[in-house]
């Protein structure tokens, strides 16, 4: 089997060396060295075993890095916002490799939220096909009836396409102050699904936490920290990837 290749400035900005686009103005510089060869084409791949020099310094790919992180509401999951408003990186920042959310959390949702420099398992936790379990508690306005959890539970048809069946369990209701406290549990992850979920059936979501993703939970983690991913739980959720269970 081929190994696989990917572009040259891409590699370079996966090492932590510079950004991406700092890596393209080096490669076009003739900064950059490829097996003891200069490159300067920046559509150039290369392979993971290709040596690579970087303003004559080799090339150092880090190690994996996963991270399990209890993300605070009114903080972006990216690595940079361009209105200068804080975002989950910002809690890493003493880390010498570049990390990455895995998917998103809503600027107004707080919860479990995975971090990584590992593009694969990136695509691997977020691609469509894979059904990975992630559980929600959520705040609603107005009483959630028997019949709306059941059209949830089966799936309900949102702007972008059917929902995937989901799994519903009501917490709590208060008639007198008009609000549900909800659990739901859904495999997929489109943008804002579980507020516009709710907001099918006029229900305002007021909080929102995302609390279990797989067999991960916050146990021990206050808003704003985070830890380090055992071997044995990247694992799990890999397999559990890959199964679609």
């Amino acid at each position: 089997m081929s190994e696989e290749l990917e572009r040259l400035q891409k590699v370079i900005a996966k090492s932590g060396y510079t950004s991406r686009r700092k890596a393209e103005k080096l490669i076009e510089e003739g900064l950059v060295t490829v097996n003891h060869e200069r490159v300067t084409e920046l559509g150039t791949k290369v392979k993971e075993t290709d040596h690579i020099e970087v303003e004559g310094i080799p090339l150092e790919m880090p190690d994996k890095l996963y991270i399990l992180f209890h993300k605070p509401t009114k903080v972006i999951t990216s690595v940079s916002d361009d209105k200068g408003r804080a975002v989950v990186t910002d809690y890493f920042k003493d880390l010498k490799t570049r990390i990455f959310p895995v998917g998103r959390l809503d600027y107004d949702t707080s919860g479990l939220l995975i971090l990584t420099n590992d593009g694969e398992f990136t695509n691997l936790m977020t691609h469509p096909r894979y059904k990975i379990k992630k559980k929600y508690i959520a705040k609603l306005k107005g009483y959630l009836l028997r019949e709306e959890v059941k059209q949830l539970e089966k799936g309900i048809k949102l702007e972008d396409g059917m929902t995937q069946p989901a799994l519903i369990k009501v917490k709590s209701q208060d008639r007198d102050r008009n609000v549900t406290h909800v659990e739901i549990t859904i495999t997929e992850g489109r943008n804002r699904q579980v507020r516009r979920m709710f907001s099918h059936f006029g229900h305002e979501v007021t909080k929102l936490s995302r609390v279990e993703y797989g067999p991960l939970n916050l146990k021990g983690l206050n808003a704003g920290q985070g830890r380090t991913l055992t071997p044995h739980e990247v694992k799990v959720l890999r397999h559990l990837a890959q199964d679609g269970k």
